[in-house]
Formats: C-alpha cells, sequence, structure tokens
C-alpha cells in the first residue's frame, strides 16, 4: 500500500516543491523551525463530516485576531502563534459552534478539531450586537451567492440531469454567451455526482476570483462529501410511473413511463488515519418518446398531423468509491474514482423524428480523481489530479438516408451509422493560500490535455432535404392554375406540400421534369464520403495570482490576474486582470449590516477540441461533403462517381489563421443588505461586453447577384472554385446588461427560504461558432437578441420543516420567453444553409407572401425590402412548481452527538422555550426534519410541475412550415442518459430513503 502511495505522489511532491520555491522566493517564508506553534484541525458537522470553506478564526486575551478559510477537506491551520491561551470559533452557511473552542497554546504543533451544529433559534434570538448578524467585506462572502447544504438541498431534484437543470435555473441567465459553468471538487467537465454525495452547492460565489476562468455570475461549484470518524449511510428508492403522472399536452395519449432508481451511500472510518465514502445508484427507466409533426398519408396523399409514441427503455449503473487518508500531521491524501455505464435502446426520438431515426447508445464514463493538501509553515498547498474518460458508441437501427421535411418531421434512418468516441482529458491543478498580515494570498497553475479518437460515418448514408418555397397554385385534380397570360400562378408552399406533391407525381408516372415544374422534387441532397477515423489533441495552460487585502476592518481590496493559452489557436495573449472592492459604511446604524462592492474583470473562453476536429474531418481531404442542389434522383442514392453530372458541390471547413479565444469584459456592482440576524439581499447590476465571440461564415459564397437558384451553373464564386468553405471566425460581438435582486431567509432551524429576480437584456450577433449569417455578404441585420435573452426570470425555494418530521420543499421558476430565429427555408445565396430570413413586405398586395404574427412576410426579398432581424420570433413564457413533501420517522437508540447536546443542555433541534410554550408565532408549527434516533426511514412524495402548466418547447421559425410558431414537444433537452425525459407532464416520483 506505501508503495503504491508514494508512487501516486511523486508528480505531486514535484509540483510542491515548486510552490514552496515560489513562497520563499516572492513571499519570504521562513523556515518551520522560526515558527514558535501551530494550531491545525477539521471543521466537522452533526454527522461527522468535515465543512469545507468554513470561517475560522482565533483570539487571546489581548484580541489578537487571524482569520482562514478551511479547504476543500474541511482542514484548518494557524502558524507563528506565541504561547498562551486561545479561543477558537468556525462557522459555515447555516451551521454555527455552540461556544468558541478553547486551546493552551505551547510551542509544536497542536490538533483541536472544532463541531458544528445547524443553527438554532435560541442562538438566532439571543445573540446581538455580534458578527452573527453581519455582512462580511469577505470576497468568499458576497450576498448575492446562493449556498445549498443539508436541507436546502432538498428543494432540488435527485436525478442528476434534473438537479443539473435546477441548478442552472437558480445561478439565473449567465452572464456571457458561454453559459455557465460547473465545477465539481474543482475541476471542470465530468458528470454531476448524485446528489446523496453531495456536501455543498455554492452558486455565483466569488465572481472575480482569478483562480477560475469563468465569470462567477452562473458559476456552480459542487462539493462532495469527505469520510468521517463513525460509520454512516443512506439506502435510496424512487418510484415513478405514468398512472401518477399527467399527459403530455402533445402527444395524443399518456406516454408511457416506469422509473426505478435505487441509490445508496455509505462512509466511515479506514483505521485511524483513513475514512471511506461509497456511492452506488442503478437506475432503470422506460421513457415514453413522443414525436409530433405534419407528414402525407401514403394512401390519399393528404397532409396529416400525426403523434407517435414509442418506448425507450434506459440502464444505467453508476458507482463512486472515495478515500481520505491523512500521512502526516501536515498532508492529507484524497483518492476517489467514479464509473458511470448506460445503455439506451431507441435514443434520439422524439419532437419531429420519427421512430425509423432511432439509434442504441452505449456510453461509459470514468473519472479519477487524486487530491493532496499540505500545510508549508503559514501556508496551506493543495495538489489536484483529475482523469476523465468519455466512451460512446451508437448504431443506427436503419441505414436508410434521412428525409428532412423541414418544420414537419423527419423521416427514414438516423445518419450516425456506427460511430465510437472516445475523449480523455487530464487537469492538474496546483493551488497555495497563504496569509500574511492583512493579505490573503491565493495562486496556482492549471493544466489540461485533452485527447479524442472519433469513427463518424455521419451522413455516409445521404439525405434529402425539402424545405418548401414558391409552387404553382394547384386545382382540384392536381393541375397548375394559369393567369390570363397563360403562365402558372405562383404562390408560397410549405416543406410537407412540396414532398406530398412528390409522392404524388411520382405515383402518377410524371417525369422529374415535370414533378419539379409542378412544385415538387427535393431541394437539396447531401452526401459524405472518405475516412471516418480521425483523432485530435489539445492543450492548455493558465497561471493566477490573487490577493485579498484588508485595507481596514470595512474595506477589502482583491487584486488578482490570470493568464491563459491553448494550441490549435495563433493566440497567446490571453492576459486577464481581475479588481474588486468591497466597503461596509461607518456608523451605528450601518455598520456590519451594509456592504457594497464593484468588481472589473476579464475572461476567455477556450476554442473547443470538437471544433478542431470538425476542420481537420471536413477538410476535403479525410473526408469530402457534398452537396447537390434540386436533385432529380430522389428517392434513389446516387453514387459518388457520378455525383459531377449532378451539379454537385463540395464543402469544406477551416478555422481562420487570425482567430483569436473569445473574452467577456465583466463589470459590477452591488448593494448587500442585512436586516436583523436572518434576513440578507443583495442587488446587482452587471455589464458583459463580448468580443471576438465565435461565428461561422461561408466565405466562397457566390457574389451577389450571379447565383440563381434555378440554374444549374450559376455562380461567380471568390476563390475560383464552386463550393462552400466554412471558416470559423471570432467576429463575434455579445452585449449584455443585469439587474440581478437576490435574498436569503433562514428564520429558525425550521424555515429557510431563497429567491431572485433577473432582468436580463443580451443582444449579440452570435450564438457560438455554428451560427452562419444569413446573407454571407451583408451581417447588419444579425445584431438582435441573443439566445440567452431571457428578459424576466423569478426563483424560489426552500424548506420548512413542521411538526412531526414533516418537511416541504417547495421550488419554483418563472421566466419570459425564449427567442427563435424567422427563416424562410431556402437558400437563395449558394450556401447549401437553409437559414435565410424573410423581409417585411413593402407591397401588401404583392404575390407569394405569407401571413404570420409578425406580419406579413415576404420568403424571397426583393430590393429595397427590410430583412428580418436575427432571434426576431419570441416564445411563450414559461412557469414550473416543484414540490416535495417528506415525512421522517426515527427509531432505534439516540445517536451519539445528540445525546452529548443534551447533556449540555443544547438539545439538538429543539425550539426556543418561550415560543413553544406559547403556541404563538412560528413555534406552533416549525419542528425538526430529523429525530435524534439512530435509524430514520423518510418517505416523500416529489412532484415536477405540480401545476400542470403546459410549457412548450423550441418554436418552429421556418415559414414554410405548417407549423411554424408552434412547439411540437414541451420544454426540456435530451437528459444525460440520452432521450428526452419529457414524457409526462407533471411527474410525480414515491421516494424511500433509509439513513444510519
Amino acid at each position: 500500500m506505501d508503495r503504491i502511495l508514494k508512487g501516486l505522489l511523486r508528480p505531486i511532491f514535484l509540483s510542491r516543491i515548486l510552490s514552496i520555491t515560489i513562497l520563499a522566493t516572492l513571499f519570504g517564508l521562513p523556515p518551520l523551525s522560526a515558527q514558535t506553534a501551530m494550531l491545525k484541525g477539521l471543521v466537522k458537522d452533526e454527522s461527522g463530516a468535515t465543512v469545507p470553506a468554513a470561517n475560522v478564526e482565533i483570539r487571546n486575551a489581548n484580541g489578537l485576531v487571524k482569520s482562514t478559510v478551511a479547504d476543500s477537506s474541511g482542514a484548518y491551520s494557524f502558524s507563528g502563534l506565541m504561547a498562551g491561551d486561545y479561543s477558537v470559533q468556525a462557522s459555515a452557511p447555516n451551521l454555527s459552534q455552540a461556544q468558541p473552542a478553547t486551546a493552551r497554546i505551547a510551542s509544536g504543533t497542536h490538533t483541536l478539531d472544532l463541531h458544528l451544529e445547524v443553527s438554532k433559534i435560541v442562538q438566532q434570538l439571543t445573540v446581538q450586537d455580534t458578527q452573527t448578524g453581519s455582512v462580511s467585506t469577505a470576497s468568499a462572502d458576497n450576498a448575492n451567492a446562493l449556498v445549498l447544504r443539508g436541507q436546502d438541498l432538498d428543494a432540488l431534484s435527485d436525478d442528476p440531469d434534473d438537479l443539473q437543470a435546477d441548478l442552472q435555473a437558480l445561478a439565473g441567465p449567465s452572464a456571457g454567451p458561454g453559459g455557465g459553468s460547473i465545477y465539481v471538487d474543482g475541476f471542470s467537465g465530468g458528470e454531476i455526482p448524485p446528489k446523496s454525495s453531495i456536501r455543498e452547492i455554492r452558486i455565483n460565489q466569488n465572481p472575480f476570483s482569478p483562480e477560475y476562468d469563468k465569470l462567477g455570475l452562473g458559476r456552480i461549484e459542487i462539493l462532495t462529501k469527505p469520510g468521517s470518524d463513525r460509520y454512516r449511510g443512506t439506502i435510496n428508492y424512487n418510484l415513478g410511473t405514468q398512472l401518477w403522472n399527467s399527459r403530455n399536452p402533445y402527444s395524443a395519449e399518456k406516454a408511457p413511463f416506469l422509473l426505478n432508481e435505487f441509490e445508496g451511500d455509505a462512509g466511515g472510518p479506514l483505521g485511524k488515519r483513513a475514512s471511506f465514502t461509497l456511492d452506488a445508484q442503478r437506475n432503470l427507466v422506460h421513457n415514453g418518446s413522443i414525436s409530433n409533426g405534419v407528414m402525407v398519408n401514403p394512401q390519399s396523399f393528404a397532409l396529416t398531423p400525426f403523434s407517435s409514441t414509442i418506448v425507450t427503455p434506459q440502464a444505467l449503473t453508476r458507482l463512486a468509491p472515495r478515500i481520505d487518508y491523512q500521512l502526516n500531521e501536515k498532508n492529507t491524501l484524497t483518492l476517489r474514482y467514479s464509473f458511470t455505464h448506460a445503455n439506451i435502446t431507441d435514443a434520439g426520438i422524439g419532437a419531429l423524428d420519427l421512430a425509423s431515426r432511432g439509434y442504441r447508445e452505449q456510453y461509459t464514463n470514468q473519472t479519477v480523481q487524486v487530491g493532496e493538501s499540505a500545510v508549508l509553515g503559514s501556508a496551506v498547498n493543495e495538489t489536484r489530479f483529475q482523469f476523465y474518460r468519455a466512451a460512446i458508441q451508437m448504431l443506427a437501427n436503419s441505414d436508410s438516408p434521412e428525409i428532412q421535411v423541414l418544420g414537419s418531421f423527419n423521416g427514414g434512418g438516423s445518419q450516425l451509422g456506427k460511430s465510437f468516441d472516445t475523449q480523455n482529458t487530464f487537469e492538474l491543478q496546483n493551488n497555495t493560500s497563504m496569509i500574511r498580515g492583512a493579505h490573503s494570498i491565493r495562486f496556482g497553475i492549471r493544466l489540461r490535455a485533452y485527447t479524442e479518437a472519433n469513427i463518424s460515418p455521419l451522413d455516409f448514408n445521404g439525405t434529402y432535404s425539402f424545405t418548401g418555397g414558391l409552387g404553382p397554385e394547384l386545382n382540384s385534380a392536381n393541375q397548375a392554375i394559369l393567369d390570363a397570360a397563360g403562365q402558372p400562378i405562383l404562390t408560397p408552399i410549405s416543406s410537407a406540400e412540396q414532398y406530398r406533391r412528390t409522392l404524388l407525381f411520382q405515383q402518377l408516372g410524371y417525369s422529374p421534369s415535370q414533378i419539379r415544374a409542378l412544385g415538387g422534387g427535393a431541394s437539396q441532397f447531401t452526401i459524405d464520403s472518405g475516412t471516418p477515423e480521425l483523432s485530435v489533441h489539445q492543450f492548455d495552460g493558465a497561471l493566477f495570482g490573487g490577493d485579498e487585502w484588508r485595507l481596514r476592518p470595512n474595506l477589502t481590496v482583491n487584486l488578482g490576474l490570470r493568464y491563459e493559452a491553448q494550441t490549435n489557436i495563433h493566440d497567446w495573449k490571453d492576459v486577464a486582470p481581475r479588481v474588486a472592492i468591497a466597503w461596509a459604511p461607518k456608523g451605528p446604524a450601518v455598520l456590519g449590516k451594509t456592504v457594497f462592492r464593484a468588481g472589473f474583470g476579464i475572461f476567455y473562453d477556450r476554442f473547443a477540441i470538437t471544433n478542431t476536429l470538425a476542420a481537420q474531418r471536413y477538410n476535403g481531404l479525410v473526408q469530402q461533403q457534398y452537396a447537390v442542389a434540386n436533385p432529380d434522383t430522389f428517392p434513389t442514392i446516387p453514387s459518388l462517381g457520378t455525383l459531377a453530372a449532378y451539379r454537385s458541390t463540395q464543402i469544406t471547413e477551416e478555422v481562420s489563421s487570425q482567430l483569436r479565444a473569445p473574452y467577456l469584459i465583466q463589470s459590477a456592482v452591488t448593494m448587500e443588505r442585512k436586516v436583523g440576524n436572518a434576513v440578507t439581499f443583495a442587488i446587482t447590476y452587471s455589464n458583459s461586453h463580448g468580443v471576438h465571440e465565435l461565428l461561422s461564415n461561408d466565405i466562397n459564397a457566390p457574389l451577389p447577384g450571379t447565383y440563381n437558384p434555378g440554374a444549374a451553373s450559376s455562380g461567380v464564386y471568390p476563390l475560383g472554385r464552386p463550393g462552400p468553405l466554412f471558416l470559423m471566425e471570432s467576429a463575434g460581438l455579445y452585449n449584455q446588461n443585469q439587474v440581478i435582486a437576490n435574498g436569503t431567509a433562514r428564520l429558525n432551524s425550521g424555515l429557510s427560504l431563497f429567491g431572485f429576480y433577473v432582468y436580463n437584456k443580451a443582444l449579440s450577433n452570435t450564438d457560438g461558432i455554428s451560427t452562419f449569417p444569413a446573407n454571407p455578404y451583408n451581417v447588419s441585420g444579425e445584431y438582435g437578441p441573443a439566445a440567452t435573452d431571457i428578459r424576466h426570470r423569478v426563483t424560489f425555494g426552500g424548506s420548512v420543516n413542521l411538526r412531526g418530521n414533516i418537511r416541504i420543499s417547495p421550488f419554483l421558476i418563472m421566466q419570459t420567453g425564449l427567442p427563435f430565429n424567422i427563416t424562410s427555408g431556402n437558400d437563395p445565396y449558394g450556401t447549401t444553409l437553409f437559414n435565410a430570413r424573410p423581409a417585411f413586405a413593402a407591397n401588401p398586395n404583392q404575390a407569394g407572401l405569407i401571413a404570420t404574427p409578425y406580419g406579413l412576410l415576404d420568403p424571397n426579398p426583393t430590393a429595397g425590402e427590410e430583412i428580418v432581424p436575427r432571434n426576431y420570433g419570441r416564445g411563450p413564457s414559461q412557469l414550473s412548481l416543484n414540490m416535495r413533501v417528506a415525512k421522517t420517522i426515527g427509531f432505534g437508540g439516540e445517536r451519539e452527538h445528540r445525546a452529548k447536546s443534551a447533556s449540555s443542555g443544547g438539545g439538538g433541534g429543539s425550539l426556543n422555550p418561550v415560543i413553544a410554550a406559547t403556541g404563538r408565532g412560528l413555534g406552533g408549527v416549525i419542528g425538526s426534519p430529523t429525530t435524534s434516533r439512530r435509524y430514520n426511514l423518510t418517505i416523500a412524495m416529489s412532484a415536477r410541475n405540480l401545476l400542470n402548466h403546459t410549457n412548450p418547447g423550441p418554436i418552429i421559425g421556418n415559414i414554410t412550415s405548417p407549423l411554424f410558431g408552434q412547439a411540437t414537444q414541451i420544454a426540456g433537452a435530451p437528459n444525460g442518459e440520452g432521450f428526452y425525459e419529457t414524457a409526462n407532464n407533471r411527474r410525480l416520483e414515491l421516494q424511500i430513503r433509509f439513513a444510519f
């Protein structure tokens, strides 16, 4: 065992030598022998689990005060102490220390563990004029952050995918176009662990910290539970069935749904110097996958709405052991491994996709984490290493070509073929924290390496697309209606109508030219060929340093600097300064109750390895993408050798040599206020200015006025050869303004509430690397609402503990609608894309106009007409109320820590005797969520979308679709298991938990 540990620790010791050298050189770190005394220990809660990031203060009779923050393993230390008597006090959100611990310090090292309990009503009522009721100027204590632990987590879902959605809703619309970020135990990427293994969740904390590459607004930090000094564990079972649920409003019948989830975790000591935790999960789900749209009746050739439901079986297994080992008095080692395997049958079905588009999916994710913390004189050094491997394989149920009828349905087979993808991520961090007088200094390094091996025969079977457009108006005999001049009267036809005419006239034996003259025929055919195997790699690194300088007791200044760089782009100038100021006004009415904060920082986004993979794959050599406009071969797949005869063009992709890493210039001001000892609220204004945002453009599109969509070889191409060249560029712009009002209320041990309101206005000319301008030669209409432009959002949640060990946990989300792009469904610019936008009609009597809720729109704009701006449409608002009601039954003997509390007069979870005696106020109904018994059985019912409100999903923006402006599914995206978990509108789950 010792030999294995030494092998694992070799790279850690090398990074440790570097940290010691930096400390000694930059800060004059004295030798350990010069320190007179040291006090160290662990901060623990009632269950014996350690409390990361707890605040710890030490005082002596002369008023000497030192403070520190416990590290990720709950360890704290003070060095350079003179001999004498000290009092030590620790605190954490919703946890407090009954009374300060005392320590008599002499020379040498002393150990003192601190124990926190859930805050009691009696403490909150009797403690006055102390720091308990104050807000702090410390950077990590910003009141617009939300820290969830213990009972606060009960308001969130047990399912990791639903949990992620809940957390992203709590974080609010993220600052910037990159979206929110999630860190698990300090690592980026990876999987969200089961909720039973989560120790604490921090949201929007310390927004301008130089330690992170992502802005704090929208950042989610998850800390898992370490081992403890006593054995503990939980066993959970969740049951869901369609019998309890409501029908999905987009399904003609109630979709099948059966969920069986088995979860468990256990932990305890392994001898005197080690402890362990073990998490296990087994999910068996039969989910109803619902498809909706409009398709052609094969007998009558009439356009008919369809709704289909099939069962998608899914099985998931997860196992995650963790060991915490104290190497010696100054070094602690953490080892964690996580294994997840899932198998899904008939994945990828939902929305507009028919059952034939299904595929089988299997994936295996593995995570290895090694962490080591050490006390180096007056500093604490942490080294963390993570290896994350994600391996996925997908097998299409059918090898038929795909049929895309835009905005109506998607049929044929899945174009995934037989695909494999393996991603390996290596991440090494080394961070050092130290206190030097009024300075809290933290610096470190992060190194990441990525490799991806991919086998992807995507679209090797070909795809036919039907987009709609202008076609002759037909009479009852399906013949063209002629005008007075004997010419067909043209009218807009939908994508489904174009497909219907193709099938109808093919059955009647018409030639391809006759079918196209009557408005039928496919709009485009695409097919890929070449070598499906490809491997790429990428490396990035970052250095940071920060100083939290407490200039005065009521004034703190934070200065930080971060530098980042990566391979695969020619950009090595990513310097990110960070600065923040926190000031508490003086005066008896405001001292300790009000804090003003201001911050500024630059935050970079990395260029993803998947973008490099796409550019190298579709360079015209590894694989070839062919596109044929207006093909006359449907449904036959032409051979690759004959594509030239069908006016085919080849599509290639490149990364611009001038591409830079996008970055966000962020500034914010906040006012925080504490009301009494229970309520804290904050109001924040933030501004985000993003430059060099990623987008793509066809730089070889035919020159304006030279391309005729109906002509065979029209167009003058800038590069001299036909065929699009999709260039990935960093020419995007993003601007966002937010006003955020949030508050928390922890009125007593039985009632805690939190909530926020966000006004958000975000404008941009791109929503990411896959965004193309509608007109490659005119981007004037591209600047408009960003995909993150949710104007108003309200979130409210909390936990209420009633007498009888009953807990109620509500979670409410309300928001205005998302923007969506309005397109005309055609390709007038020869880019092979169908993202062109219509124009506002200048002449209401013009032929071919389409009436929409946004006015008369012209799908074929003429000179002088105003093009509809990007993301001009707006979806409906959404409302979702989730609720959990739980009852706990205790049995067995008294728990040891409860007995100790009772003997010392604490009474774990007891009410204030004055309130309890009168039965007035909250004391008449408020109780403890748990019992003082050794064993607890909790029976709960959890409801998602309790009010059964219909929340439409993505809106169809193609004006040639018969479903324009409508949704075909309820809100939600494919979850981590590979299917839409939206079979039912209101979903209930029976939950049983046994804890010891």
